[in-house]
């Protein structure tokens, strides 16, 4: 059972927006106690680095008060350029002798100076007695990245406890709510600028990439085609009836991005099924604000010839439909599916 003092709040500090949730354990099962979200300018974080420190630090202050949300303790998460996650096999040994030898191991795969970045692992299942090899997961990320994101939070009176990675967030609240142990899976999730790759098989991560592609992409594209703000174009995006750009022109710049965003997935997917040719994808599970984007669902599942669905982090989680707009709940959900992973991490999680 969660003790309060272990509660994390999932803080998901995106480019396009910031997500707050925090959940407590009852006797019937984990509660929803709050979840909010607010928009943030475009350019206030950039590729995951954060460019205006003011302004970001202001929205996250106006996010937890609107939302009530009191508790300090957090759970953050980088992606993107800035993490580099990968899969590796290793010697067999224990954990306190791969501490020792991790970083030598590490600098092979790490493009940046080792003593500039943050490096950890996670040992991936059983070891493989008959080569005598254990497979890792190799997480590193530079330094300065993480020192910026745990001095904004700590700036506005939260106490960061636990830096997660964006894809495995995603991972850890799917599988708080579904049990695909059965069959290959991949969760996508598609932000702003990056987009998230997580195949899973027997419910261990086996396969992780980020691309630099996203919802900004379409923003750009309507930008330079009607000559107005990146502001103006998220509006007319969603606008049914949008004033300054045909409904038709506007469909055809999403397609266009949408289909460069299947060509991608599927390269991914190819990359993949090259290294493990027997493992076929059954379902591919959507997340952030490209999982709102329903007509990417058929174009991807036509080129992956794989399942397509929409991510429900809430699902498992009871939910006062007197507190909460349930319209707005099952709306936002694929946006939310990050930060409920890290709500669901403690204090002294690893």
């Amino acid at each position: 059972m969660f003790k309060k003092k272990e509660n994390l709040v999932g803080l998901d500090i995106g480019s396009a927006s910031i997500k707050a949730a925090e959940i407590t354990q009852t006797k019937t099962g984990q509660k929803l106690m709050h979840f909010g979200l607010i928009d943030i300018a475009p350019g206030i974080i950039e590729d995951g680095i954060i460019k205006d420190f003011s302004s970001l630090s202001n929205s996250i202050k106006e996010l937890l008060h609107k939302n009530n949300i009191k508790e300090t303790n957090v759970a953050i998460s980088l992606g993107g350029l800035s993490i580099i996650v990968k899969k590796i096999n290793i010697k067999q040994m224990d954990e306190n002798q791969l501490q020792d030898v991790i970083v030598q191991e590490a600098e092979q795969y790490i493009p940046f100076d080792i003593n500039d970045i943050y490096l950890d692992f996670h040992i991936l299942g059983d070891s493989d007695r008959d080569t005598n090899q254990m497979s890792l997961l190799l997480v590193a990320t530079r330094k300065e990245v993480v020192d910026n994101y745990v001095k904004l939070v700590q700036t506005v009176g939260l106490n960061p406890c636990v830096v997660d990675v964006d894809s495995l967030a995603l991972q850890n609240i799917f599988q708080a709510n579904y049990d695909t142990s059965d069959e290959n899976v991949s969760l996508i999730d598609i932000g702003l600028t990056k987009t998230s790759l997580n195949i899973l098989k027997n419910n261990t991560s086996i396969f992780i990439r980020d691309v630099p592609l996203g919802c900004g992409q379409i923003n750009n594209k309507i930008s330079s085609f009607v000559n107005c703000t990146l502001e103006e174009a998220e509006q007319i995006k969603h606008s049914l009836n949008p004033d300054k750009i045909s409904y038709e022109d506007l469909q055809e710049i999403i397609s266009d991005v949408l289909s460069e965003w299947c060509i991608e997935i599927k390269r991914a997917f190819d990359f993949f099924y090259s290294t493990y040719p027997d493992d076929q994808i059954k379902k591919i599970f959507m997340s952030g604000g490209g999982g709102n984007i329903k007509q990417l669902y058929k174009l991807l599942a036509d080129e992956t010839s794989t399942q397509v669905e929409a991510i429900n982090p809430f699902s498992n989680f009871l939910i006062d439909e007197n507190r909460f707009d349930m319209k707005f709940i099952e709306k936002i959900a694929p946006q939310a599916a990050i930060c409920m992973g890290l709500t669901l991490r403690k204090i002294n999680d690893k």
